[in-house]
């Protein structure tokens, strides 16, 4: 099925039948970051119930145990830095954006950190994108299994996250763990920019964290489906899947 829709002043068409999801499921393999080991997954047993055909039982019951920011694909909330721990599953009212994937391969900084900046940014943002996914370079397939602790992996500079912000980006999806610094004695300079923190409050934007963009996407605009776990919590694993735009 093919969908019609405007951007700006040109129309686009969308194959609903051919899309591409960018999540990276939680699972024993997937990516991990912040110190945490593998998820836990493991069948309910006691002395009224087996939750295991392997091990007799007539269904499969499994317990998991997880964090959404440290295991797999995952969206969350400004409830992630705010008082009240403000729950994603409120904040999306709608699931589709046009959204723009970029491709950027961080800088290398004299402190050796590797670091998107607003130069990258500048004039390469599209009009009428409301989502935009930063691919990183190089974007090797370890990135949907590696251990990201302790790794000083790279992040968006406050000032890029400002020109984001500024040119109306209420989504943003990244291939990391995380929009700040590793290690950055709590300060968080990235997502306070991103969600207008204290003053100018974001409620309804959110940061999309470990997808997984393959080379065989190319640059440019899509209709993003971000569909996120209903989780009473400031963050869930989400499928965030796109669908080409095509003049």
């Amino acid at each position: 099925m093919k969908i019609t829709l405007t951007v700006g002043t040109e129309r686009f068409t969308a194959d609903l039948e051919n899309g591409t999801d960018l999540s990276i499921p939680v699972g024993p393999v997937g990516p991990r970051a912040w110190y945490v080991g593998p998820p836990s997954i493991a069948p309910v047993i006691n002395r009224h119930f087996t939750g295991s055909v392997a091990l007799g039982g007539s269904v499969n019951f499994y317990n998991i145990s997880f964090n959404p920011h440290g295991h797999g694909t995952h969206t969350e909330s400004l409830g992630h830095i705010a008082r009240g721990h403000a729950s994603v599953n409120e904040c999306l009212t709608r699931h589709f954006f046009v959204a723009q994937l970029l491709t950027l391969r961080p800088e290398a900084q004299h402190d050796g950190d590797q670091v998107i900046t607003e130069t990258q940014l500048a004039d390469r943002l599209s009009p009428g994108a409301e989502a935009l996914m930063l691919r990183t370079l190089p974007n090797l397939p370890e990135k949907k299994t590696k251990d990201y602790s302790n790794t000083n992996f790279p992040y968006i500079h406050r000032n890029a996250m400002s020109r984001i912000v500024q040119h109306g980006i209420r989504h943003l999806l990244v291939d990391l763990p995380s929009v700040d610094r590793e290690e950055d004695g709590g300060r968080l300079l990235a997502h306070h920019v991103f969600w207008g923190f204290p003053d100018a409050l974001r409620t309804d934007a959110t940061i999309t964290e470990f997808i997984y963009a393959p080379d065989t996407l190319e640059d440019g605009l899509y209709l993003l489906n971000l569909q996120v776990a209903p989780f009473v919590n400031d963050a869930a694993p989400s499928r965030p899947v796109v669908y080409r735009l095509q003049r």
